[in-house]
């Protein structure tokens, strides 16, 4: 139907895929968003990052930024950094949101790489100290029990895939699951099931969303620190186990960073 005299038309046009004509082109830059500086401490010194001090970031905000070369490409690692008022880590959704939207802006990356630790799911096949390439993510507390706003709660993403990465470094593949509470629910638990989860975080979903708006491939490290439906208390045992899985996490990272140089995206 065309549209009134003088009015511009409303047909919505295809949106282009972040998967374009530059894909036969090697990575460039690459941006990791981490959650916890815990995490991403490991990696800063195995790639010989420099801390950002000259913030490419809004002034004031607590976003943390270490930046470098290796084997001939950028990396970026970006945390949410120390909240102001309590001094703990930013995690959680709303804090990765703005910081991964605030980054594909300021640097421009070819891939978004969200690594960090999660809760995994014993029935599933998790193990402590595993590292799984997610599949695809979801949310699991953003209920709207509305016909269509509650698919857009859940909203389900496909990670990009990499299937010779996935080959040349055997790595388990799971779905992951977000939410913003560390414990879990009744209500949580059946829609972590209905997510098919093998493992759950508190920022996957949301970095996926704005990676999705804004057109950049992104792919999921998450190493599991606790067996959420085993027979110890999650805090206790993300703790106990926070330093140890987080090296298998910098390994894992090592491996995909290296397999990625001089590769373009088709080739992952």
């Amino acid at each position: 139907m065309a549209p009134p005299h003088g009015e511009k038309s409303t047909e919505v046009k295809e949106e282009p895929s972040a998967v374009s004509s530059v894909d036969n082109r090697p990575i460039s830059t690459i941006v990791f968003i981490i959650a916890m500086q815990t995490e991403a401490l490991p990696l800063v010194n195995k790639f010989q990052l420099t801390e950002d001090v000259d913030s490419v970031f809004p002034k004031g905000v607590p976003w943390v930024r270490f930046y470098g070369n290796y084997k001939g490409f950028a990396i970026n690692i970006v945390c949410p950094g120390k909240d102001p008022a309590l001094g703990v880590d930013g995690v959680g959704t709303v804090s990765i949101s703005l910081v991964t939207y605030a980054s594909v802006q300021a640097l421009k990356p070819d891939l978004i790489i969200n690594a960090g630790t999660a809760g995994g799911f014993g029935a599933k096949g998790a193990s402590i100290g595993d590292v799984f390439l997610s599949s695809e993510v979801a949310f699991h507390d953003r209920r709207i029990p509305i016909p269509v706003f509650d698919i857009y709660g859940v909203g389900s993403r496909k990670a990009f895939a990499t299937p010779n990465l996935l080959k040349e470094l055997n790595l388990k593949v799971g779905k992951l699951s977000t939410g913003d509470s560390l414990d879990m629910s009744p209500v949580d638990e059946a829609a972590i099931v209905a997510n098919d989860a093998t493992v759950k975080d508190m920022e996957g979903a949301a970095v996926a969303y704005v990676a999705d708006l804004l057109k950049v491939p992104v792919i999921f490290l998450k190493a599991v620190t606790d067996i959420v439906d085993g027979d110890k208390p999650t805090p206790e045992e993300f703790l106990a186990n926070l330093a140890a899985v987080t090296a298998a996490l910098d390994q894992t990272a090592t491996q995909v960073v290296d397999y990625i140089s001089g590769k373009c995206l088709l080739e992952l």
